[in-house]
């Protein structure tokens, strides 16, 4: 490996936003090495794949082998795969949290982690709640260079059969043409285009912490042309 090349941490790389990271941080020549931490192996052989195995709810567990040059938090669950408010918390709020405070720990520069567009830690609603929660406790771990991305409903093919999110997806296809101006952040966005931002953020200056949807579509189109 090139010792001036990057390593590049992954939680969630299980994941439709997470697997497409992966293999664009796989082909990326800037990165020698990519550390994934998850639950279980994601059955991929590649001579820059480092998989560590283990409990993300007790993320500490990680520590030694937490080093490297930008974290990408791709961490999340749905109401109708997690029913349990208490469960639901500690995966969306609790895993990005620790993630972040380990990294500062551990003197990572960058933390990159997805939210959701809407996410308000005053909302009512328990999603977008625990979104704003978590957003504003990543901030607080004070990571140098901190990105939160919000993006809308995300686009693409699951492993897993969510009937609602494919209602939600198939009418967001029809909404995304009439959807521009203040509204193109409301249209949904492609796990690639999500990818590449979180790539593009790593290894750019940017002054915006906040990125909503329509911004990330930006970037990775901006990220086309490196």
């Amino acid at each position: 490996m090139n010792t001036s090349q990057k390593t590049a941490i992954i939680l969630g790389a299980t994941g439709l936003t997470g697997g497409v990271l992966l293999e664009l941080l796989l082909a990326d020549t800037r990165y020698g090495k990519v550390k994934l931490f998850s639950r279980s192996p994601i059955g991929r052989q590649h001579p820059k794949l480092e998989e560590h195995l283990g409990d993300l709810l007790t993320l500490g567990q990680f520590r030694d082998d937490y080093h490297g040059d930008e974290v990408y938090c791709c961490i999340g669950t749905t109401n109708a795969k997690t029913p349990d408010k208490t469960l639901y918390r500690k995966i969306d709020y609790g895993i990005p949290v620790a993630a972040a405070k380990l990294a500062r720990e551990n003197k990572v520069p960058t933390f990159i982690v997805m939210s959701s567009l809407g996410a308000n830690p005053g909302s009512r609603v328990f999603y977008s709640r625990t979104k704003g929660q978590m957003e504003a406790a990543v901030c607080e771990a004070g990571v140098s260079r901190t990105y939160i991305l919000r993006p809308s409903v995300i686009a693409g093919k699951r492993g897993e059969v969510r009937p609602g999110e494919w209602v939600i997806r198939q009418l967001m296809k029809a909404l995304n043409v009439v959807l521009a101006g203040p509204l193109a952040r409301y249209r949904s966005i492609s796990p690639e285009d999500i990818a590449r931002c979180m790539i593009w953020l790593a290894n750019h200056a940017y002054a915006t912490t906040l990125i909503p949807s329509d911004e990330i579509r930006e970037i990775a189109q901006k990220s086309m042309h490196r």
